[in-house]
């Protein structure tokens, strides 16, 4: 397959496994066409045209010929200098490394990825927050990550693949949203009872049981193993963290669990604030599980795909028929 095919599949099937629906992805490319026809020809010579067929501004093709062959792989969760230099090196070897894969954004997919945060307003509508509260309480979050990003060197490592001619993208919502569309999908199958039910199903999953034995499985941050799991929220996708009082609302609309890959110390004391069970997943072990899906999905549509795995990233193949 061609890069450029890559590319646009694991586009399609982070749409596919959007936890909003395909009918909203829709609209809102929609609305970015409809932005952008407003634009003067100034504007528009800063505007990233990828906007308009790719909702997710942290998944870019960063470096390489669109055209470029595609058989080979280096996959890792965060894939920065040292992993291109590896690239570089295992091609030294003679181990064709036809392109790398960062699951974490980088360059250009870095650098506004906080625009992504916005369909977490749909996502908390689905849940059963009303949109207008859901878009009040994120917006000043975004602009607070927004700020963060702006002194960011983001394009270290795009550079380095420039310099030694490596084909360089990064794959970070259309994977998250995998992750979470199927562990979701998980939960409301098996209706697990207790929180300890919940650990087992994650347990069971093998991305999770490697992370448990290497010392960084699941956890269950806030609750015990006998509590009543009641109705769980699988909250992995949308950039990062969203806004602290989002526990409140979530409360209110009558979540019980919240499964989620981490938790920063002031979302943990919002959430303990008001008695919401949260299971930590772990961060690299869900990021693993959503870019193993989206591999699983590729090798089904192109076929075998040589895989090699670093940067905590681990191949795991599911089947899923």
């Amino acid at each position: 397959m061609k890069l450029r095919q890559l590319y646009e599949f694991m586009v399609s099937y982070g749409i596919k496994n959007d936890p909003r629906g395909e009918k909203e992805v829709k609209e809102h490319l929609n609305q970015q066409k409809q932005k952008y026809e407003k634009l003067s020809e100034k504007e528009k010579k800063y505007f990233d045209t990828e906007k308009l067929r790719n909702p997710y501004n942290d998944t870019r093709i960063l470096f390489g010929d669109p055209d470029t062959e595609v058989k080979s792989v280096l996959v890792g969760i965060d894939m920065e200098m040292p992993e291109i230099l590896l690239a570089y090196l295992l091609n030294l070897q003679g181990k064709k490394i036809d392109l790398v894969i960062s699951h974490h954004p980088e360059g250009a997919g870095y650098k506004d990825f906080y625009e992504v945060m916005q369909m977490q307003a749909d996502i908390l509508n689905k849940f059963g927050l009303p949109i207008n509260i859901a878009e009040g309480i994120l917006e000043p979050r975004m602009k607070e990550v927004q700020r963060k990003l702006m002194p960011i060197n983001h394009t270290r490592a795009v550079d380095v693949a420039s310099v030694l001619g490596i084909p360089f993208m990064c794959c970070h919502t259309p994977a998250d949203n995998c992750v979470t569309t199927y562990l979701q999908k998980l939960f409301d199958k098996k209706k697990p009872k207790f929180l300890g039910d919940v650990m087992d199903i994650l347990l069971d999953l093998p991305e999770y049981d490697y992370a448990a034995k290497v010392g960084s499985g699941p956890h269950i941050l806030i609750g015990n193993k006998d509590r009543k799991a009641g109705k769980i929220f699988v909250d992995m996708t949308g950039g990062t963290e969203g806004s602290t009082e989002v526990f409140e609302k979530l409360a209110v609309a009558g979540i019980s669990t919240i499964v989620a890959m981490h938790l920063s110390e002031e979302h943990y004391k919002n959430a303990q604030k008001y008695y919401i069970n949260v299971i930590i997943a772990g961060h690299i072990a869900s990021d693993t599980l959503g870019l193993n899906l989206m591999l699983d999905a590729v090798e089904e549509k192109f076929g075998k795909l040589q895989v090699t795995a670093v940067s905590g990233f681990r191949r795991f193949k599911h089947n899923r028929s």
